[in-house]
């Protein structure tokens, strides 16, 4: 089994700063992309950044040059900065990971889900 739990969410002004957590615990052989997903209220979840296992990333258009995804290999952690917050950026935040767990004698790969941490901008 694989746990995520992210951390850091709450409630701030618009133009602040957050910074998201994301930890990774369990029966863990390695983690491939990491990826921070948000849910706004009646839209669907939407991928807002993700990272490789060696650094490569990538980010939705409306985040790019305010927010930077960042992973620590060693702590199977992965982090988002957000910078320059607005109020279109309110939802839930979920960490998800493509995650290889043994299998029996062999091994899985498999995406898992965190439960999600809410961010609130005001405006």
């Amino acid at each position: 089994q694989v746990q995520l739990v992210e951390s850091g969410g709450g409630l701030v002004q618009a133009g602040g700063s957050l910074r998201l957590s994301c930890a990774a615990s369990g029966s863990i052989i390695s983690i491939n992309d990491m990826h921070w997903y948000r849910q706004a209220p009646g839209k669907q979840r939407e991928l807002v950044a993700g990272i490789t296992s060696g650094g490569r990333t990538t980010y939705t258009d409306s985040v790019k040059g305010r927010f930077t995804i960042s992973r620590d290999n060693g702590k199977n952690r992965v982090y988002l900065q957000m910078n320059s917050l607005m109020a279109e950026d309110t939802g839930v935040y979920y960490c998800h990971a493509v995650v290889t767990v043994p299998f029996g004698t062999r091994t899985g790969t498999s995406g898992y889900w965190g439960q999600g941490t809410q961010v609130t901008v005001s405006s």
